[in-house]
């Protein structure tokens, strides 16, 4: 089926025209622009919406860079409504911004474009040794991110627009250190407090809940306790591994193997040799290099009398200065070492045997005389002993040149056969998986298919779960292919009682022990400001700052220091949640702690960066309200919006 479609393109896209033209014509270009225009509208600026449809494909795209970015990323987390909110309210900003742009005649110059783009490392990784882009690569690398080298750097000078609109506010922003100073002096603000913490554990022991008291809560906190939606499923993997199981190797194919390839398995032959070098350039004069080759042919006269005093006569004659001390010696070396000259190379392995010397040779340097001082042969193990690495190595050789067919067989079979994955496994030789508990996100620790969201996203698509399709064959990376189906399904619902029982118990303790904490700590806090004689016994006290809070929560510390400093001492007390309350009791004001200079301009820097923030927000509200900017679709509530069931580990058997 695919195969038919990829090989007759053109003969789709001619049907597609014929089916699409008719509609224009019957209906008008004006009715699609209708269309669209009556699509569910989620917000708006300057009188122009953003549409449902809009909003989707760009959280979508969204989602996808994200988890191009971090496959292991929770799938169930990217599609939570607080990040599609986001989404919206991001899709918002840029319409505003492009909108104040756009009035305010705020356009990038094409030298600004071209220094943004030389300023991206990913750009630069792409030029050439001479300073120009390889634009074959650039098409590349954009088009792996669905762009055009156009539409990208159409983005990138909508950005510099809309940065201008924004920079000259934030990047204008100033403070002097005597504001900075008085926001600082808040901020290091120290006082001397005694904390009494009324904790959960603290009342633990004091409490036995009866069955009824877990049966209430645990139906009060229904939501809490949900199985998430999980699947049973089957799938099949198809991978260099599984297709080497299907390579047949002979004897005699490892034997010819082994034969053609003898001169790769072991060590290489190495050389050694030793030359004499008679100086005469290419560039030098023609009578000079005849000199120099004369000199070399009477040298060599010389040792074909005497082979054995080459070390000395190369010491005497040589012109090599680097050589010459040690007898011309070149040291060991294989036959194509980039680290010798090449003439030196190919004359030494042209030599047959031990002592034997080259005739004169020429190079770009001069003559040159070679002897062949050694002849370390190569070491090729014997077959038997790489009979298993041979084995391996062809069977992968193998499989790679069949992967490409049998993959095309595995994405049409699971296609065309969508009932079962049997017939592809019997066909292929594969082995069917099971897995059991297989939630929508990769569960911890998860390996293979089962990591892969793709895989994930496509098993609890509508198709695949209501009519138990295969899904259709997906890429996971590392040359696997992998298709699965559902085989049952269960929808997330409550877990009884029974199954959580411990969980609630835990819970109902941990709650229970939290409101007696907090009555407890309210009672002392009420007794000892009314009577603060009778607050004895209390803590050592601890100097308390928001930039040093010696382990109390936040909340309790920002108690402490908004205390009406005219009535000290005096009690607060602090509702902490779960955490149960603090009671504390501030003494007295202490003065702020010295800081170096370093650190004052630190906190400068600090304040404008923060103050340039402020602003920033400001002004964006601003042209908010300019260009009646508004979001028509309800806020979720950011409490519960990311909250996320706990996930089972999948089984494989």
């Amino acid at each position: 089926m695919f195969e038919f479609i990829r090989r007759h393109t053109k003969l789709i896209m001619g049907v597609l025209f014929l089916l699409i033209i008719p509609s224009f014509v019957l209906f008008g270009v004006g009715d699609y622009t209708r269309f669209n225009e009556g699509a569910a509208k989620v917000a708006s600026v300057d009188g122009q919406a953003i549409t449902q449809t809009e909003w989707d494909n760009a959280h979508r795209q969204t989602s996808d860079r994200l988890r191009a970015a971090n496959p292991s990323l929770d799938g169930g987390l990217l599609d939570s409504p607080a990040l599609k909110y986001a989404t919206l309210e991001r899709m918002v900003q840029e319409r505003v911004l492009a909108v104040a742009a756009n009035k305010g005649h705020l356009m990038a110059s094409d030298a600004r474009l071209a220094a943004e783009l030389q300023q991206d490392p990913n750009i630069n990784a792409l030029r050439r040794a001479d300073g120009t882009l390889d634009m074959e690569r650039y098409r590349q690398l954009l088009a792996a991110q669905g762009l055009t080298p156009e539409g990208f750097e159409a983005n990138v000078r909508y950005d510099l627009s809309s940065r201008q609109v924004m920079g000259g506010v934030v990047d204008t922003g100033f403070a002097s250190q005597a504001q900075a100073d008085v926001a600082m002096n808040a901020f290091l603000e120290r006082r001397e407090a005694r904390v009494v913490r009324f904790t959960p554990a603290d009342f633990a022991a004091k409490l036995s809940p009866t069955d009824a008291d877990l049966e209430a809560f645990h139906k009060a906190n229904a939501a809490r306790y949900q199985a998430p939606e999980s699947a049973k499923i089957e799938y099949l993997v198809l991978d260099l591994d599984s297709v080497k199981t299907s390579v047949n190797v002979s004897e005699q194919d490892l034997r010819t193997y082994y034969e053609q390839n003898a001169a790769s398995f072991g060590a290489p032959e190495e050389r050694r040799a030793s030359h004499i070098l008679i100086v005469a350039p290419k560039d030098a004069p023609a009578a000079e290099r005849e000199k120099a080759k004369a000199t070399a042919t009477e040298l060599l006269a010389q040792l074909r009398k005497e082979p054995g005093s080459f070390a000395d006569v190369a010491r005497k004659s040589s012109q090599d200065d680097t050589s010459a001390p040690s007898g011309g010696d070149q040291g060991s070396f294989q036959r194509d070492d980039k680290g010798i000259d090449p003439v030196i190379s190919q004359t030494t392995y042209a030599l047959a045997k031990e002592g034997d010397i080259s005739d004169v040779v020429e190079s770009e340097f001069g003559y040159h005389l070679v002897q062949l001082t050694g002849i370390k042969t190569a070491a090729v193990p014997p077959f038997e002993t790489m009979r298993g690495q041979l084995e391996e190595q062809l069977r992968t050789q193998e499989a790679q040149k069949s992967f490409s067919e049998l993959a095309e067989e595995f994405r049409n079979g699971v296609y065309e056969q969508s009932d079962s994955l049997q017939p592809v496994a019997d066909k292929l030789k594969l082995q069917v998986h099971v897995a059991d508990n297989v939630l929508r996100a990769p569960a911890a620790g998860a390996t293979g298919p089962l990591a892969s969201t793709r895989f994930l996203d496509a098993l609890f698509s509508t198709d695949a779960i209501d009519k138990k399709r295969n899904t259709e064959a997906i890429d996971v990376g590392g040359n696997q292919l992998v298709s699965g189906r559902v085989v049952s399904h269960t929808a997330a619902h409550a877990m009884p009682l029974a199954e959580v029982r411990e969980a609630v118990r835990a819970a109902f303790i941990q709650q229970r022990g939290a409101e007696l904490a907090q009555q407890e700590g309210q009672a002392r806090l009420k007794a000892w400001t009314a009577q603060p004689d009778s607050a004895t016994a209390l803590p050592e006290p601890v100097a308390l700052s928001r930039n040093e809070m010696h382990g109390q929560a936040a909340a309790l510390v920002e108690a402490v220091l908004r205390a009406d400093p005219a009535k000290l001492p005096v009690f607060v007390g602090v509702d902490l949640g779960t955490d149960g309350y603090a009671v504390a009791r501030v003494d007295k004001v202490l003065p702020r702690a010295e800081q170096g200079a370093d650190f004052a301009s630190q906190g400068r820097m600090r304040y404008e960066q923060l103050w340039g923030e402020a602003e920033a927000r400001s002004y964006y509200e601003s042209l908010k309200a300019r260009y009646k900017a508004q979001i028509l679709v309800p806020k979720p509530d950011m409490a519960n919006a990311l909250s996320m069931g706990a996930a089972a580990p999948a089984v494989e058997r």
